[in-house]
């Protein structure tokens, strides 16, 4: 154990250990990958797909959220409340919001087993700890967790490698951010052990007012390499503190108090002035253990299994304006009403099992068989910490509500890719999945008796998902692949929570997705050329309606026919040594059936209307995104640009509604065209004797977001009233509570970087 210890800290400081470089890293590396080797697709796999190396990460990786690190992928958008790509962000692909976007690392399930996403604040800086990132675009291949109706991210965390070394990063630029990080790996200790750790801190004050974010995380990985097992013990973890930026700025609001105005913990003091409640933030820890196991069995066998476990706990505080104490089991002398603070608080267990075999001839068959076993148990509770006008005494733990979830989910899946004929390979992937979802306890909503509702759910869902597909080299260079897939999914904790507080609530259904995909790709030395159709049919889909539920966060509604069709193209062109130009466009249509909007009548009642065929929302017709770089000498310059059309926030085809006093508000996103530019220079320093040395390298540059100060915004929300207009037609009206808000993002602003290794 000394010895062990005194060798780390030898690769701490960088004295010189080394350790031998030969085939055995090479086999090392490779056990290290074979957990993702059953989840992820190849080049003979019939699904559109982008893989991230770990350089392509470590170019734009400076401190940014992983959602900003992947936006120039083809089909990608992303959302940033903060303005700046720090703190809440997310990552949209074809449309599909991150709800619908399946999550993995190391193979084991990353998405929330409740709300069905990943919360990327809470894990800050873990984009420094990855390997590389596969996203598959549409159902993709089987995998673990959520189910996948947008994209699947698989992620691989970093290898420990043969080699020890230290590293330091820093960025530092505009609004206050910064980043810090400190990297390091022992190598490999008598060929067979290795320790590899990081620790980091990320902050920033946001681009939107008081929007700030305090992250904190650490990574730390060891194991036992031998010639054909690998065991390894990886744990991370994140801490956030983050003020709400969530309820976004209407028009008028940035015209009167500027693009920067945040409405969130907005109050009237005392003494009739304006005031922002102080701690109006999101607290969060989430701890992530996984235990590894790769096993080669022969040259055509290898098997893995993990062992997860994530605890997490946290909060949300808020100012509240005129609540109805009755929703909080509050009655007082002084009213019915009273501004007040909450904390919505949370803490849950998820912890499970994954495990695959995976057989390779060599002759042309391959085959997985895999699956997992997972189960999330957590609380959700209301704190009540103060009351503005209130008679009587009052317990500062009062709460008004609690209730538990616990959610089983269990996936088995066999994968078989063989070679029918010489360049045709058939596809066959079939998934059998169970979910097991209980709730019990009390919501926060109340009927019309001002009676407390229960919260209480007992589902089972079983899905048949299969996949089938072919490819075939055309020729030297040239392949085309055809697939069909069908996925389902159950609905999440919002959508039934959300469906509670309606007066015609119905029970959320789960969705299933038909996804009929086509694509060529061509290749040659310089260039690589890729084309995918895809064609993706929903029942029941869960889509954004635009609104925000009394939490600040989306609501999504089941709308019973609708689909997403697109073209995605893709190159790569390297013409000579040191440029690259990448560039993706997708050309695509997402459009609800049927449309039914809910009229309002002259006598208030209530009508429905069929508006044909809309426009789903947040979902850009047109992707266009480029990165031209040139490295010589250690210089490197890169251009990044991405365009994004116009995008609908609701789902009606509205794109404006009329205000009161006829005139009209607009209720979309606008198209936007950003563009970045990264500065860096990399060199290893002489030794005296003027020779060079491969370390430490160092890398200094510069990265200019938002080069050309374009004002766009890549969120929002909207609600709106529909009557009928005086000639017969629907329109769409304020009625005294329509909105619209959106998500102001960032001008020019810069970061700078420097990294060196050791």
């Amino acid at each position: 154990m000394k010895r062990i210890l005194f060798t780390a800290l030898a690769a701490l400081t960088a004295t010189g250990m080394t350790a031998q470089q030969s085939a055995d890293s090479l086999l090392t590396q490779d056990l290290q990958e074979v957990q993702v080797v059953s989840t992820r697709a190849t080049k003979k796999t019939p699904v559109a797909f982008s893989n991230v190396s770990k350089e392509q990460i470590k170019q734009v990786n400076y401190g940014k959220d992983l959602p900003q690190v992947l936006q120039m992928l083809p089909s990608v958008t992303m959302s940033s409340d903060a303005g700046t790509g720090i703190g809440y962000t997310g990552i949209h692909v074809r449309g599909t919001d991150p709800t619908r976007i399946n999550i993995t690392t190391n193979g084991i399930p990353m998405n929330d087993a409740e709300s069905a996403q990943l919360y990327w604040v809470n894990l800050g800086d873990l984009t420094s700890s990855l390997q590389s990132i596969q996203v598959q675009r549409g159902v993709g291949t089987s995998t673990n967790g959520a189910g996948a109706f947008g994209a699947t991210v698989n992620m691989l965390t970093e290898n420990i490698g043969a080699q020890p070394y230290t590293a330091i990063d820093l960025s530092a630029g505009s609004y206050g951010t910064h980043k810090e990080t400190v990297r390091f790996s022992t190598g490999l200790i008598d060929d067979h052990w290795g320790l590899q750790g990081r620790l980091s801190n990320i902050g920033s004050d946001g681009y939107i007012d008081r929007a700030s974010t305090r992250l904190n995380s650490y990574f730390l990985q060891g194991g036992y390499f031998g010639d054909n097992t690998m065991v390894k013990l990886v744990t991370f973890n994140g801490t956030e503190k983050t003020y709400h930026a969530w309820d976004y700025a209407s028009r008028k609001d940035m015209q009167q108090y500027g693009r920067t105005y945040n409405p969130c913990g907005q109050y009237t003091d005392a003494d009739g002035n304006t005031a922002y409640y102080k701690n109006q933030t999101d607290n969060y820890h989430q701890q992530h253990y996984q235990l590894i196991w790769n096993q080669r069995i022969n040259r055509q066998w290898n098997v893995n299994a993990a062992l997860h476990y994530t605890r997490g706990d946290g909060y949300y505080e808020q100012y509240k304006t005129e609540q109805k104490l009755y929703k909080y089991l509050l009655h007082s002398a002084l009213g019915s009403k009273s501004d007040l603070v909450r904390q919505k608080r949370m803490g849950n267990d998820f912890f499970g099992l994954v495990a695959s075999a995976n057989y390779d001839n060599h002759k042309g068959l391959q085959a997985n068989i895999g699956g997992g076993w997972n189960k999330y148990d957590g609380d959700h509770f209301g704190r009540l910490v103060w009351v503005r006008e209130f008679s009587g005494s009052i317990n500062p733990d009062h709460e008004y509500y609690r209730n538990n979830a616990k959610k089983t989910d269990g996936n088995i899946y066999g994968k078989l890719n063989y070679e029918l004929a010489k360049g045709l390979n058939a596809f066959v992937d079939l998934q059998y999945r169970h979910i097991s979802y209980q709730m019990s306890g009390t919501s926060q909503e109340f009927d019309d008796n001002h009676q407390q509702r229960p919260l209480t759910l007992d589902r089972q869902y079983d899905f048949f998902n299969p996949k089938a597909g072919l490819t075939y080299d055309l020729a030297p260079g040239h392949k085309v692949y055809a697939s069909y897939a069908i996925a389902h999914k159950e609905p999440t904790r919002n959508d039934y929570e959300d469906m509670m507080a309606e007066t015609d609530a119905v029970d959320p259904q789960a969705e299933r997705l038909n996804d009929l995909e086509a694509g060529y790709t061509f290749s040659i030395k310089h260039l690589t050329f890729n084309a995918n159709l895809y064609y993706m049919v929903y029942d029941n889909q869960f889509v954004l309606t635009g609104a925000q539920d009394s939490n600040g966060e989306m609501v999504a509604r089941n709308i019973k026919d609708s689909y997403r069709a697109g073209l995605e193209l893709s190159a790569d062109w390297r013409p000579f040594d040191g440029f690259q130009w990448n560039v993706n466009a997708t050309l695509s249509q997402n459009r609800a059936k049927n449309m039914q909007l809910t009229v309002i009548n002259d006598d208030w009642s209530q009508s429905y209307v069929n508006a044909g065929t809309t426009h789903l929302a947040y979902s850009p017709d047109l992707i266009v995104g480029s990165s031209l770089s040139y490295e010589y000498k250690g210089v490197r310059a890169a251009l990044m640009s991405k365009y994004i059309s116009e995008q609908y926030m609701t789902n009606s085809g509205f794109k404006a509604y009329k205000e009161d006093d006829g005139t009209e508000t607009r209720a979309m996103l606008d198209a936007m065209l950003v563009s970045d530019l990264d500065l860096s220079y990399s060199f290893a320093p002489k030794r005296p004797n003027g020779q060079t040395t491969s370390r430490p390298t160092v890398t200094l540059g510069v990265t200019i977001y938002n080069l050309f100060n374009e004002r766009y915004e890549t969120n929002g929300s909207c609600s709106m009233n529909f009557r009928k207009a005086a000639d017969g037609s629907i329109e769409a009206y304020n009625g005294g509570w329509a909105w619209a808000t959106f998500s102001a993002q960032a001008p020019i602003h810069f970061l700078a970087h420097a990294s060196v290794t050791f």
